[in-house]
């Protein structure tokens, strides 16, 4: 039976010289991950549509055997052209899907997910890329797994406690506010405390955390 989704691309491969294998992560099924049969063939509708962060509607079929679904036709409603515009927009980007493929399960909804990974990607295409938008992203995900650290408990100082739980509860337009009102060597303290969190709570660092987080103290 056929199942529509809204999506987003996550990572595309090849399968075979016309064929792809495409991640996703939807609003409805949580992430998923599907063969794209004869997509790179001239006559494809599909060609041209998969690529990275790319968005819109889908048709799949389920596998019975594996979790790797057969992909139907794909509607493309947005294409994030402004992420193609920086590398640090990308490598923010990136480093989200990094996140929420280390901590979520395949084939298995996650409502908010969707919403924060679309609202992130939305931010970093349009904004200036900074420290902040990462920190932010880590604060509001840990909250979605229901792992948010204890603020109060927390030992560094008041005004790093401050801005942590602002960018915890602000929106992508908030963040953006934080990022222009705290100085780059500010960031230290929270950055260093979310290493040691994120190591403590999902057994490793997500890939990519230290290069995004140089690459944009240094821009």
């Amino acid at each position: 039976m056929d199942e529509r989704a809204t999506g987003m691309v996550l990572r595309v491969r090849l399968l075979t010289e016309t064929s792809l294998i495409v991640h996703w992560l939807t609003e409805e099924a949580g992430r998923v991950a599907t063969v794209a049969r004869g997509a790179r063939r001239p006559r494809s509708p599909l060609r041209g549509k998969l690529d990275l962060f790319h968005e819109g509607d889908f048709v799949f079929r389920r596998s019975r055997r594996s979790d790797l679904h057969t992909l139907g036709e794909f509607v493309l409603r947005e294409t994030h052209p402004g992420l193609r515009t920086d590398w640090r927009r990308l490598a923010q980007a990136s480093y989200a899907v990094n996140l929420i493929e280390q901590t979520t399960e395949a084939d298995t909804p996650l409502p908010e997910a969707w919403d924060l990974f679309r609202d992130f990607v939305s931010h970093v295409e349009r904004a200036a890329p900074g420290v902040a938008s990462v920190l932010a992203l880590e604060l509001k995900w840990l909250e979605v797994l229901g792992l948010a650290p204890d603020l109060e408990e927390v030992s560094f100082g008041g005004r790093t406690r401050e801005v942590a739980r602002a960018l915890r509860a602000a929106d992508w337009e908030g963040v953006a506010g934080l990022e222009a009102g705290v100085e780059k060597a500010g960031w230290t303290p929270l950055i260093r405390f979310l290493h040691g969190f994120l190591i403590h709570h999902l057994g490793r660092l997500p890939r990519g955390r230290g290069d995004v987080l140089a690459l944009l103290s240094a821009g």
